[in-house]
């Protein structure tokens, strides 16, 4: 899977660099390109922002820096192109599966007061927040999405880091896990987890998970998959 970056801030994506991220580049499941817009600015001091028509306060990208550098990358087979933007649907797991299975996608980051609107319908299939609130620009939104998806894609994550049973991969909350020691300041590990009993883990996880998701993000329990069995289970747990 390919990630092309449009971006004023190259430099900034250097995170993505480290950790399973980057470790899944070096292995060539994943191909990152940061180009830099201002590289294809046609104004001699690398210009690539001006003043809305219509009067306004802040700055506008030009249309021309941003196609230019859009076009460099794209190549025979149209990319799927996304916006970062606080006006764009909220990133969500299920979206980040569904864009892993995309070959090549091209993320444009946008600053001062956004972009010029034709750039948007020429270029763009979609525009995705990562919250409602603003942010400088759209650099660490970008590498919280590429981060997102690449976990989604095969073998970027190994059998010990499966995304299978993290939050939000089933609509629910990951349940809780400890470590060694199995005492630490009074606070034992659950029995049940040194059982080495491993259905009884499951479903004692299984519930654990269904009652944390409860406690604390309830609203997620209205699209999360549950038996009749766990339901009734959860009002027996007060909820």
């Amino acid at each position: 899977m390919k990630f092309s970056v449009l971006t004023l801030f190259p430099e900034m994506m250097s995170a993505l660099g480290e950790s399973i991220i980057g470790r899944a580049v070096k292995g060539g499941i994943i191909e990152t390109q940061y180009i830099n817009i201002r590289d294809f600015s046609k104004d001699k001091h690398h210009r690539v922002d001006d003043y809305p028509y219509g009067a306004g306060g802040g700055m506008l990208m030009q249309p021309q820096p941003i196609y230019d550098a859009y076009k460099s990358v794209a190549g025979k087979k149209k990319p799927h192109v996304i916006y970062m933007s606080p006006q764009g649907k909220t990133l969500t797991q299920k979206r980040a599966k569904e864009l892993s299975e995309y070959e090549h996608i091209v993320v444009l980051c946008g600053h001062y007061e956004g972009v010029d609107e034709r750039i948007l319908e020429k270029i763009v299939d979609e525009e995705i927040s990562i919250g409602d609130y603003v942010l400088t620009g759209g650099e660490l939104p970008c590498m919280v999405l590429i981060d997102c998806v690449c976990r989604m894609v095969e073998g970027v994550l190994d059998s010990r880091e499966t995304a299978s049973v993290e939050s939000h991969y089933d609509g629910l909350l990951e349940y809780p896990q400890y470590t060694r020691p199995p005492v630490f300041m009074g606070r034992e590990v659950p029995e049940i987890l040194l059982s080495g009993h491993h259905a009884n883990i499951e479903k004692w996880r299984r519930e654990q998970s269904i009652l944390r998701t409860a406690k604390k993000r309830p609203e997620l329990l209205e699209k999360a998959e549950l038996s009749q069995k766990e339901k009734e289970w959860l009002k027996e747990n007060g909820f």
